[in-house]
């Protein structure tokens, strides 16, 4: 589905990765090491050399934000620049599913001001959810969420990987990458070791 060949930034890489359909790969490290980066040069947000393909056809080939549509990357801070949450969500498909089943099912008619953290991170991750993304490139998506919420995210994970989209998942958490990924790797200075 999702292959990566020599990607580099000058900061990362080089790295090669493939990545299949309704498969979930955790990538681990230490913060400074390159995860984040990674995920932005596959996102084509940030300058970088190398070829990325989806289902076999280049990332070149497509608009930027038609590749992000696709590919869809869930920062750890994400960014909202109009007042309304329903406003950073498109008017169909209907939006609503989304937020709610990550238990935030009026927030689609809150101010974006009063959001906590945590409900920023599981409504970005609506957000991406409602462009119907082949692949969602997903940075410390529970990070600042409670038990509650962080199962709430993981669910909807699975039942995504179930449908076909595949997971590229940065984490600090062992316990969830060991629950959510079928294989795993840690980056040290920019690049990938397997995690066995």
């Amino acid at each position: 589905m999702l292959r990566v060949a020599h990607l580099t930034t000058g900061l990362i890489g080089p790295i090669s990765l493939d990545l299949g359909a309704g498969e979930c790969v955790g990538i681990e490290g230490p913060s400074g090491s390159g995860k984040s980066l990674f995920l932005r040069a596959i996102a084509d947000l940030d300058p970088n050399q190398g070829t990325v393909h989806l289902d076999g056809g280049p990332r070149e080939a497509v608009t930027g934000p038609d590749w992000r549509r696709q590919v869809a990357l869930v920062p750890a801070e994400s960014g909202w620049w109009a007042e309304t949450v329903g406003a950073h969500f498109a008017a169909t498909p209907d939006p609503a599913p989304w937020p709610a089943a990550l238990g935030l099912a009026d927030a689609l008619g809150w101010d974006v001001a009063r959001l906590s953290t945590g409900e920023r991170q599981r409504l970005a991750l609506a957000r991406a959810l409602q462009t119907a993304p082949r692949v969602l490139l997903l940075d410390e998506p529970t990070a600042s969420l409670d038990a509650a919420a962080t199962e709430a995210v993981q669910g909807l994970l699975a039942r995504e990987m179930q449908d076909g989209v595949a997971l590229l998942l940065v984490t600090h958490d062992p316990a969830q990458a060991a629950r959510l990924c079928h294989r795993r790797f840690a980056m040290h200075r920019g690049k990938l070791e397997p995690v066995t």
